[in-house]
């Protein structure tokens, strides 16, 4: 051992001290294995330095005849069994991370203060040279008497103890704990944290989440279950009714196909017959909008189909429509027709039929009329790069053939039935005129291509290469040197 070591060798194990203090907090978390490391070699060198002066932590500091040296060799020993408590629990603490990650927080908390407990008794025992027994003693009773006195937040501390060990849900899953739904972003000693949708804070404390009833949305992680459920009349045809239920299903993307989204009846009524439409996401956020465009779509398909959602305020009975007529009611391109106009236009209206996986309007070609969808689901096809792939799907009251109305262009996708469709078609030669005498409907028309335009463009557009940097490291072991 150095000389000056040898000579001082109280100064050098409290600079040690300091070191360690100035070590830690100089690396970044970012290196939590390098701080690991540092530690445990100043830990060493610490103990060498203690134990080559004769400062033993097993025995009674020496130099009873020196007052000050004395003094300070008894807390430099007591400092020894500090020190090697930290440095056993941020040990463990790297380890468990390793294992169970932020979840055994909770348990390693627990374990360091145990370890922490045992050094100083253990530093009491040894060092001072005190009757542990009394002390143990003391102790047990003192600890009775606060853990009566703490009885409530001891339960949460052991509650939380079983939540960290059982794992009914992580950081970051969404749950519902006795109907308190949000995402938990903390799990402490006394309670669990979540933030609800709402964007608020609830706080639960682990006894309480110990004995509630848990739901946890993000297991299994890669879908999320919702359902929307509609009440319709007693008097619509259930097959009907489901019938057109699928449809919107089947015209809502984000709905996963395995697990296969289905359709249920639930209550009957005289007032009315309630049926829930339920599947599943691929994320916790597209819950909401989903639901929303799911809702959407129902009240499309359910109205095609002659079926309208139960409302308590209903109006007198709308008088009966023809097909075309009713579906130029429900299109916003031409809801702004006056109903004359609307009646001349449903007769130049003629409807047509498509199988499943027929296809209505290939890309490339110019259409001469105009497609209105009146029952199913359409498929839209885009091609990238030599690959098909569908850019979205339509539903009742949409049209198709757009731009070669308009401008005489060819269409950019192709358009094929989803499922059983029905179409009504016009033809060019009575829809340009109209047209032209509508600024209103060529205004809207024209919105909705050029929607349709850029967001074709911006699906089938190449991602730009990024170019990679070359630097001197990769041009020498290109050159093999």
């Amino acid at each position: 051992m150095p000389s000056f070591i040898a000579d001082h060798p109280m100064l050098c194990a409290l600079a040690l001290i300091f070191i360690d203090i100035g070590v830690w907090r100089l690396i970044s978390a970012e290196l939590a294995n390098w701080k690991l490391a540092a530690r445990l070699v100043i830990f060493a060198v610490f103990s060498a330095v203690l134990f080559n002066d004769g400062m033993n932590p097993m025995l009674v500091a020496p130099y009873a005849d020196n007052t000050a040296l004395h003094l300070a060799a008894t807390a430099l020993q007591i400092g020894w069994w500090l020190f090697a408590a930290r440095t056993l629990t941020v040990l463990l603490g790297a380890v468990m991370m390793q294992r169970v990650g932020h979840t055994g927080r909770l348990l390693q908390d627990l374990l360091g203060a145990v370890i922490f407990l045992i050094a100083i008794i253990a530093a009491m025992a040894y060092v001072l040279d005190l009757p542990v027994k009394g002390v143990l003693a003391t102790s047990g009773a003192v600890a009775i008497i606060v853990g009566l006195a703490l009885q409530s937040t001891l339960s949460d501390v052991f509650s939380g103890i079983v939540l960290n060990t059982t794992k009914p849900y992580q950081l970051g899953d969404w749950i519902s704990i006795d109907g308190t739904e949000g995402r938990v972003t903390d799990i402490d000693w006394r309670a669990t944290r979540l933030q609800t949708s709402q964007g608020s804070m609830a706080v639960i404390p682990n006894s309480l989440a110990a004995k509630a009833k848990i739901i946890n949305f993000s297991r299994p992680a890669d879908m999320f279950g919702l359902s929307v459920c509609l009440q319709v009349s007693p008097h619509a045809r259930p097959q009907t009714v489901i019938e057109a239920l699928e449809r919107a299903m089947q015209g809502c993307r984000p709905l996963l196909a395995k697990p296969a989204p289905n359709v249920a009846f639930k209550t009957s009524s005289s007032g009315g017959v309630e049926y829930e439409i339920s599947g599943f996401v691929p994320a916790m956020l597209l819950k909401r909008e989903v639901r929303n465009q799911l809702y959407d779509l129902a009240f499309r398909h359910l109205q095609a189909a002659g079926v309208g959602l139960l409302s308590a305020t209903e109006s007198s009975t709308p008088p009966a429509l023809s097909g075309a007529r009713a579906l130029l009611e429900r299109s916003s391109i031409f809801s702004t027709l006056r109903q004359e106009e609307k009646d001349t236009f449903s007769q130049n209206m003629t409807l047509h039929s498509y199988r499943a996986g027929e296809m209505i309007l290939p890309a490339g070609e110019v259409s001469d009329h105009l497609f209105i969808v009146e029952t199913g689901v359409v498929s839209v096809m885009l091609n990238k790069a030599g690959h098909t792939f569908e850019a979205g799907r339509m539903g009742p009251g949409e049209v198709i053939g757009e731009a070669g109305i308009l401008s005489d262009e060819a269409t950019l996708a192709d358009f094929s039935a989803k499922t059983y469709c029905t179409l009504y078609r016009v033809e060019k030669e009575y829809l340009k005129p109209c047209l032209d005498a509508r600024h209103d409907i060529g205004e809207a028309m024209k919105a909705l291509l050029d929607f349709r335009v850029h967001t074709a463009q911006t699906l089938t557009q190449e991602a730009p290469v990024v170019p990679v940097k070359k630097g001197f490291l990769q041009w020498l072991r290109k050159r093999g040197l």
